[in-house]
């Protein structure tokens, strides 16, 4: 006898399929040539709830007017193309399969990553979920922030939209106080920037629509020892001791 399944049964399957599967601890698979595999491997991924600052809900959106673009072509889009839509000075490394649930990438940008000179950062993101609608990027420890990214693309009006929606907190207290010093403005314009080089992908230009919610004033000084994660500065002294890294080596040799 043939059993058939029922569609809610599918589509709880597929939704499944989207989510990444539990991991205590973050795994990079293989760090792509010229990537700095710092701060990511062996971290957890943190939630809002385990960051340090006060809770921001950002929302960044753009309205692909005049183009002749579905959401899920965006989304497509996105994904394959992540990398190019970041300022040429920050880089993202796409797993080798692609933005995927569960699949781990690394990042090597400076701070605060709108302009090109800055304070080096090696991290990361943990694909948290992707579907043909959007896709989520979670933080691991020693991140700029604690919580998650979400990027989509959906109808309204007769118009295509593309939106990224930023849920988070800072990690520990060294970043809050750059971001209440003009980090987040940075943040704003690095996100925006992303925007308007999707739009610009498919031959848009509109300006960006930017909301700013702050949903939790307070910080937690229960997260305070975050800072020992701290990944900015983690990679700072990994770039100082360099020379010294590479001096004991060829006296080994």
């Amino acid at each position: 006898m043939t059993t058939q399944s029922s569609p809610s049964y599918e589509k709880q399957s597929r939704d499944a399929a989207s989510w990444a599967q539990y991991a205590a601890t973050l795994h990079v698979a293989r760090a792509p040539t010229g990537a700095l595999n710092l701060n990511v491997e062996g971290r957890r991924a943190m939630s809002p709830l385990q960051g340090f600052g006060q809770l921001w809900q950002k929302t960044f959106r753009i309205r692909m007017n005049g183009a002749q673009v579905k959401p899920a072509e965006v989304i497509i889009t996105w994904k394959e193309r992540f990398p190019t839509f970041w300022p040429t000075w920050d880089h993202f490394y796409q797993p080798l399969t692609g933005i995927a649930p569960g699949e781990v990438a690394l990042i090597n940008m400076v701070l605060p990553g709108d302009i090109p000179h800055g304070l080096p950062l090696s991290t990361g993101v943990l694909v948290l979920y992707a579907d043909e609608k959007s896709f989520t990027f979670m933080t691991p420890q020693g991140h700029m922030f604690a919580g998650w990214i979400t990027f989509s693309a959906y109808e309204e009006e007769g118009d295509t939209i593309a939106q990224i929606l930023v849920l988070v907190r800072t990690n520990d207290l060294a970043y809050e106080v750059g971001f209440r010093l003009g980090g987040t403005k940075h943040e704003n314009r690095f996100w925006q920037y992303t925007l308007k080089s999707v739009a610009a992908h498919f031959g848009v230009n509109e300006p960006v629509q930017t909301r700013v919610v702050c949903i939790d004033p307070k910080v937690q000084w229960s997260q305070f020892w975050n800072i020992w994660q701290n990944a900015a500065i983690r990679t700072f002294l990994y770039r100082m001791l360099t020379p010294v890294r590479w001096t004991i080596k060829r006296v080994s040799r």
